[in-house]
């Protein structure tokens, strides 16, 4: 259940709904697996998993969400296969050869045939709305699958009224700053970072085991690079990638904050789930004020 990245939204109006309202909200797209032609299906299921029902998850206020996705595995290379098959038979039958639009159809009948047939896999993504800080915090890598998280709770909802989270002052050219000079005190630059030229199609420098304070890295940036990910340390307790979108990348709670989840009591995996999601949501709602603090702010127009 700790997440691992970051997308990170603020709600544009008073989020009100309680857990068990907005558990009743969701009820209507509740997951149902794949069926007949369906390619995929996502809809909610319980942030418990097997240990509960509720589709919402509340501690301290915050309500946990889980998204399942379940997609049809149907591997190219056995559609095409197929459809050579039943064209190489065709060919031979009547003597005459398979034109491209008839191929075409074949592969949709083959497409069709195999379908209801696939094997599946699901996926689960977890989010959470801070109604307290007016965030809404998703455990995804792209904004693309963020979205497909935030278009189902529009869905279940009506309306769900948010915006990307923005600072006043450029993330690049802060990070650039940090790793040119001086970081924040409680803010570590570990030796991970990609440059980049600021121009469109620019080219990408991937830096890794470099001491950033090296003379290489300096001269990239007195060439006009800049910092677009940067690894970083906060007080010894997170440890993650920065992205110039302001996404977090393979966030890592580090060993003061395992250490306090490890001496929480919890008796079942229901009080585990629940001391964690305490635990961790305290920490990225300690953490990301700072950050937006380091960036000058949040930009609220």
């Amino acid at each position: 259940m700790w997440f691992r990245n970051l997308q990170i939204y603020l709600l544009s109006e008073t989020f009100e709904a309680s857990a068990e309202e907005l558990h009743e909200a969701l009820l209507e797209k509740a997951f149902k697996p794949c069926q007949g032609l369906d390619t995929f299906r996502v809809g909610w299921t319980a942030p418990l998993g097997k240990h509960g029902d509720q589709l919402v998850h509340a501690t301290n206020g915050r309500l946990m969400l889980c998204m399942r996705r379940e997609d049809r595995i149907l591997p190219a290379a056995v559609v095409r296969d197929a459809v050579e098959e039943k064209v190489d038979e065709i060919e031979a039958a009547e003597a005459r050869t398979v034109g491209r639009k008839e191929k075409s159809e074949i592969k949709e009948e083959v497409i069709v045939d195999f379908l209801p047939r696939a094997f599946t896999k699901s996926s689960r993504s977890y989010a959470y709305i801070d109604p307290q800080n007016n965030w809404v915090i998703l455990d995804c890598t792209t904004a693309n699958k963020a979205e497909e998280i935030l278009s189902l709770i529009r869905e279940s909802l009506g309306s769900f009224k948010i915006k990307p989270l923005a600072v006043n002052n450029a993330p690049s050219a802060v990070m650039t700053d940090w790793v040119k000079n001086k970081a924040p005190d409680d803010l570590l630059v570990e030796d991970e970072c990609e440059l980049k030229e600021p121009v469109e199609n620019g080219g990408v420098i991937r830096i890794r085991g470099v001491d950033l304070g090296s003379d290489e890295v300096q001269q990239h940036l007195s060439s006009g690079k800049v910092v677009s990910k940067l690894a970083i340390q906060w007080q010894e307790r997170i440890a993650c990638v920065l992205v110039e979108d302001l996404s977090i990348k393979r966030l890592k709670f580090m060993d003061l904050v395992m250490e306090e989840a490890a001496d929480t009591a919890a008796d079942d995996e229901v009080m585990r789930f629940d001391a964690d999601f305490a635990l961790m949501s305290l920490e990225i709602s300690r953490f990301i004020p700072a950050l937006c603090e380091y960036l000058g702010g949040v930009d609220k127009n």
